[in-house]
């Protein structure tokens, strides 16, 4: 397996976190997001929608977007167990993984990207043109800080996010967090419970992913 990366992304390195968490080391293959290199020819061929992660398998499959790579991966690799043992658990798994997913990367990305010089043309990831909209900015911290104010809620009731344990809702969130700290979204100071989730979380050896 070949997995089509960018170190400084937050979605690829839920992939990195997932694969490693299984105890998978594969391939890894750079691309540089604000130079545009994933809106590029070479990698268009690879993946149209010019984004990453991708993982492309061994036949010349390709699997497109974090979500569907985690769900191939465990299938092929179902412990250690990421994605719920049975029904209920799965779904409220997916549905904090997707919480964090839209409402943190894509809150903290919206701030990120519509104030990025280097990203100008490239409102949304993809090869296609679309201007950044400077109001934007303001409304990815409004949804970053609600972001933040239920996962504190959520963690005053749980160890973890989406069960008793950690699993592929945490990946998210973490990736959200860490992102948020990189751009100046850190954790909010009176998010106690986040802050001790995240030390908890990136004492992992798959944090350094």
């Amino acid at each position: 397996m070949k997995l089509h990366d960018c170190q400084m992304a937050p979605n690829p390195r839920r992939a990195r976190i997932f694969l490693a968490e299984k105890g998978i080391d594969c391939e890894k293959v750079e691309h540089d997001i604000l130079s545009g290199e994933t809106n590029a020819g070479d990698y268009l061929k690879i993946n149209p929608w010019g984004t990453v992660p991708a993982l492309e398998l061994d036949d010349g499959s390709v699997i497109r977007e974090a979500p569907a790579i985690m769900r191939y991966v465990e299938s092929q690799h179902p412990e250690p167990n990421l994605m719920g043992k049975d029904p209920l658990e799965a779904a409220e798994i997916e549905a904090w993984e997707r919480f964090s997913e839209q409402n943190g990367i894509g809150a903290i990305g919206e701030f990120f990207r519509n104030q990025t010089e280097a990203l100008e043309g490239r409102g949304l990831p993809g090869p296609t043109s679309l201007d950044l909209i400077p109001g934007l900015v303001e409304r990815g911290k409004r949804r970053a800080a609600w972001f933040y104010e239920e996962l504190d809620r959520r963690l005053g009731e749980s160890e973890y996010l989406g069960s008793d344990r950690y699993t592929a809702a945490d990946i998210t969130a973490q990736c959200a967090v860490d992102f948020g700290n990189a751009i100046g979204m850190g954790i909010p100071e009176g998010c106690k419970n986040v802050a001790r989730w995240h030390a908890a979380v990136s004492a992992r050896p798959s944090a350094g992913s």
